[in-house]
């Protein structure tokens, strides 16, 4: 009996390697579909990227308070699902996180819906998308693969951000694990979002907003959710919560789980199921 038909495209952008795998679908259409997801990876890149001058998050710096920028639509609707997770963790996820490394207060912006405009309240707009970017990437992607009628896909971002389509023909899920690729404990993965966090590769690189200084978690967080701009969020705010914090931010949100690797073993909190293991 042969195993179901995935075919597998790697495409390097925002630092890191995108991997996209295809399942059910003849590879020569699977690989138009991948490049198409690919060139729409470089666009959002191109506008979300905080290190390309001309890029739409980057021009944001040099707003005075009170004047505005319009944004493309791609970068203004980051933001806004980046507002969304601040005020949901209670500023424990911040793209102007970084910021407060050379300001003593973190900046302030209003957004403006209608006009997809960004108004500078306070300070310098230095905004970093970081994960949270490489999830929206991820949403876009999988958005675009749904009109190439590929439902059967997984979507892989340096490891760390994983979103999972339909399953495979004949299987119940993608198999995935927490942690590398080799972990002992993976998942059957449908129609969800995985989030990684930690301090393993980068170092101190996740900065606790409300001091500028390195979050307090020194052990790995990932977050499931049903989009992979909210599980990417939510694992960077679990690496500054504590336990307590952790459950209540996800206590409010149905879709969310957070999984956090305690010297005890890997506690789970949060009201969505764990997908089953594979």
């Amino acid at each position: 009996m042969t195993g179901p038909r995935i075919h597998i495209f790697r495409h390097e952008a925002m630092a890191t390697v995108f991997q996209v795998r295809i399942a059910d679908e003849e590879k020569t259409y699977a690989g138009q579909a991948a490049a198409a997801a690919f060139q729409l990876l470089d666009r959002l890149e191109a506008q979300l990227s905080r290190f390309r001058d001309d890029s739409d998050i980057a021009r944001l710096k040099w707003l005075l308070p009170g004047e505005t920028l319009r944004l493309a639509e791609p970068a203004f609707a980051c933001l806004r699902l980046a507002q969304k997770m601040e005020a949901a963790t209670g500023g424990a996820f911040s793209v102007a996180a970084a910021a407060r490394r050379t300001q003593t207060e973190p900046p302030q912006c209003s957004l403006l819906p209608e006009q997809h405009t960004v108004r500078c309240e306070r300070g310098r707009l230095e905004f970093d998308l970081g994960a949270i970017g490489k999830g929206f990437a991820l949403d876009r992607m999988a958005r675009l693969l749904a009109e190439w009628d590929c439902p059967a896909h997984l979507l892989v971002a340096g490891g760390s951000s994983i979103l999972a389509g339909r399953a495979p023909r004949g299987l119940p899920g993608w198999s995935c694990g927490l942690g590398e690729d080799n972990s002992p404990r993976r998942y059957w993965l449908v129609n969800t979002t995985i989030g990684g966090s930690g301090l393993a590769v980068k170092g101190d690189h996740i900065i606790d907003p409300q001091t500028g200084g390195p979050a307090a978690r020194q052990r790995r967080a990932w977050a499931l959710a049903d989009t992979a701009a909210e599980s990417d969020a939510l694992s960077t705010a679990c690496m500054v919560l504590d336990l307590e914090e952790v459950e209540q931010v996800t206590a409010v949100e149905p879709s969310w789980l957070a999984v956090l690797d305690e010297p005890e073993g890997l506690k789970f909190l949060g009201r969505r199921a764990l997908p089953p293991e594979a």
